[in-house]
């Protein structure tokens, strides 16, 4: 295994050096090192390491919301309201209608299998878009407008959205019925993570604030805690979104304390820098890449058609918000990477033993080699020009 880890940093380090001469997002290179270096590929990572690629990846998931949360500001979340929550379903739907009209005049798929395969693509990717909203929160490009805020809360409930959608149609398909509670329990599970995470951000406040402990042992605990929190949404008999608990811990402190926030940010934006590594690495390496071989370009048509239904969405979300045409570009462009849902769950109908398994999972592979990359390059070639700068405040 150790030498599995050797791989991953290595190979990472410089797919992404490669990628950043000739002006390419650095994950693209990470993914193609995945891709090289996985079963699919060289076949040079150990299996004990590939048997616990999905936790690896979720450990990385989870930073990049603490990330999020203790650098968000609910001030500024509170300027766009209306879009903010309209982001975190709207797009998605969209994009699901789109899949509904074109996936069975394009792959001969029922309604019922365009269904399934569009609440698998139809969820943005938190690993890609979070930290690059990050970033523009940081160097203060369109925070004024609530640009990067709106579509970070939006992308961090669009992936719990969609897993439901996903599950209710699976059970569909396996012979289930509808039940209108799994509708219900979306509103539900997203309220109960948001009071979780604010009351335990509230307590790890006051804990931090009282004690003498040093970052490490503040950040160790935050870590700990935020494990906990993710493993409540797995083991509890209610429903309840630990990644968005995770995410309201950070705000909650932030809120209490822009100074505690900012100490325990760069600690953990030092975090990601490896577990970057890893969660593009991994990603790469989970895509079955023979399946994208055999797709052909009806499959590529889907995606690009599809991500054209998911930018009407967002821009319906953004109309009447005052952004400029430019603006409404950006958000539209941001709001189409995809990779972390796909590789989970791309692979689960196949699994399954649904006969629409195989297609799900090529599309699954397509939409990630395409959309992760593309949508990374545009945010960080159009930000700059798109987005407004604001002064950042010394915290």
């Amino acid at each position: 295994m150790l030498l599995s880890i050797s791989i991953i940093l290595l190979s990472g380090l410089f797919a992404g050096w490669l990628c950043k001469i000739i002006r390419f997002p650095a994950l693209f290179g990470m993914i193609l090192a995945g891709i090289l270096v996985g079963p699919y590929g060289l076949g040079l990572l150990d299996a004990s390491i590939l048997d616990i690629s999905s936790e690896l990846r979720r450990i990385a998931l989870i930073i990049i919301l603490i990330r999020a949360g203790l650098k968000l500001d609910l001030s500024d979340l509170k300027k766009v309201g209306r879009p903010a929550v309209l982001m975190c379903f709207v797009p998605a739907c969209l994009e699901l209608l789109g899949m509904l009209l074109i996936a069975p005049r394009l792959l001969g798929l029922t309604l019922l299998e365009s269904a399934i395969l569009g609440a698998v693509v139809a969820a943005v990717s938190p690993a890609v878009v979070v930290p690059r909203m990050i970033r523009l929160i940081d160097e203060g490009r369109g925070t004024r407008e609530g640009i990067p805020q709106m579509i970070l809360a939006g992308a961090s409930v669009d992936d719990v959205f969609v897993i439901v959608l996903f599950t209710t149609f699976t059970g569909l398909a396996q012979g289930g019925s509808v039940s209108w509670l799994s509708f219900v329990s979306i509103p539900f599970s997203i309220a109960l993570g948001v009071a979780a995470g604010m009351a335990v951000g509230a307590l790890l406040h006051w804990f931090f604030s009282r004690s003498a402990l040093t970052r490490t042992t503040q950040v160790i605990l935050v870590f700990a805690v935020s494990f906990v929190l993710n493993w409540v949404e797995s083991a509890a008999v209610f429903p309840f979104a630990g990644l968005i608990a995770i995410m309201s811990l950070g705000t909650e402190v932030r809120r209490r304390s822009a100074e505690m926030a900012r100490g325990l940010s760069d600690v953990f934006d030092q975090l990601w820098v490896s577990a970057e590594l890893f969660l593009f690495v991994l990603v790469g390496a989970s895509v079955a890449i023979d399946s994208a071989r055999t797709a052909g370009p009806a499959a590529v048509a889907l995606i690009l058609g599809v991500l054209l239904f998911r930018m009407l969405g967002v821009y319906l979300c953004v109309l009447g918000t005052g952004l400029t045409g430019k603006e409404k570009l950006f958000c539209m462009l941001a709001y189409t990477p995809k990779a972390t849902v796909q590789a989970a769950i791309g692979g689960l109908p196949l699994a399954m033993g649904l006969p629409c398994g195989s297609i799900v999972l090529t599309v699954s592979v397509i939409a990630i080699l395409i959309t992760a990359p593309a949508g990374a390059f545009a945010i960080d070639l159009t930000y700059r020009r798109f987005l407004s700068a604001e002064a950042v405040p010394e915290v």
